[in-house]
């Protein structure tokens, strides 16, 4: 199966040299890896570009966006600009993030799942952190989701459900629409990749508003939201961020903003969520 990574970069001088290198010692490396150095004011474009001088199949491009800090919606822009920039020769096309480092097996064992399952249409490993000189699993997630830093995608899956949104909760609509086009999502515990800047790093009040956004814009509709919410603040442990959220979700509703999903993608996204809930509840 070929293989197109694009890789969003802003001032990751810091990482992406060991996250290209993890790239560059893959037992089974992409066909094709695009940088998109994003307005960076560090060496990013300069040290990816030394990988791209020795590797034919890495590409560095460079993206002029707008200077403000916009959640979601500008790595995605980033990532639109680079897919523009990819061949049109792939079976599977993957986000990934700047500040990862993958184990030397990790795409072979996704065409592994993939060839096997022609009903995949995500798949990932898992992020770990490194506390206390060890890595343990970044705990802001279920175990079962594909996160966003690790994003990989049956191209047939990414096709049918409009490519990525852009906003803050791209990366949990995509999750729900692979499932609402009867695909299934899948994460391989056993394969580990390090996260090298934990999620959440700088969070801001402004960046807690934008999650209740994005629930509206999701369709969750209100009591779903609240609860969506409550999880992030524990998980989270910032109590500010349910309250922040819920402010976020009242304004996006009030101001009517355009929303993710369909009535129909949303009625099929609220029934998953509560039959989910229930389960949990209810064994």
């Amino acid at each position: 199966m070929r293989i197109c990574i694009i890789i969003p970069a802003h001032n990751e001088a810091q990482y992406i040299g060991d996250c290209l290198d993890a790239f560059v010692h893959q037992t089974h490396p992409p066909e094709e890896l695009i940088v998109v150095d994003d307005n960076s004011d560090d060496s990013t474009f300069q040290l990816a570009s030394e990988f791209a001088k020795n590797h034919s199949w890495i590409k560095v491009v460079q993206h002029k966006s707008s200077e403000g800090h916009l959640p979601g919606a500008k790595v995605i822009r980033a990532f639109n600009y680079g897919k523009k920039q990819a061949s049109d020769e792939y079976d599977l096309i993957g986000k990934f993030d700047a500040d990862i480092i993958l184990p030397a097996n990790y795409f072979e064992q996704m065409c592994n799942h993939f060839q096997s399952n022609w009903l995949l249409g995500m798949c990932s490993g898992l992020l770990y952190i490194e506390k206390n000189k060890h890595w343990v699993y970044e705990n802001i997630a279920n175990q079962n989701h594909v996160r966003g830093p690790i994003k990989l995608y049956y191209r047939k899956v990414f096709e049918v459900m409009g490519g990525l949104r852009e906003g803050v909760g791209w990366d949990t609509v995509d999750v729900l629409l692979c499932q609402y086009h009867n695909f299934e999502v899948r994460t391989d515990k056993n394969l580990m990749v390090k996260h090298l800047r934990p999620t959440g790093h700088g969070y801001s009040t402004k960046k807690y508003h934008t999650k209740g956004e994005a629930l509206y814009k999701m369709r969750y509709g209100f009591l779903l939201s609240k609860l969506a919410l409550l999880k992030m603040a524990l998980q989270a442990k910032k109590p500010k961020l349910f309250l922040h959220g819920i402010v976020g979700f009242l304004k996006a509703w009030s101001s009517e903003q355009e929303r993710f999903v369909t009535l129909q993608e949303g009625k099929f996204i609220r029934k998953l969520r509560w039959k989910a809930i229930l389960e949990k509840v209810i064994p």
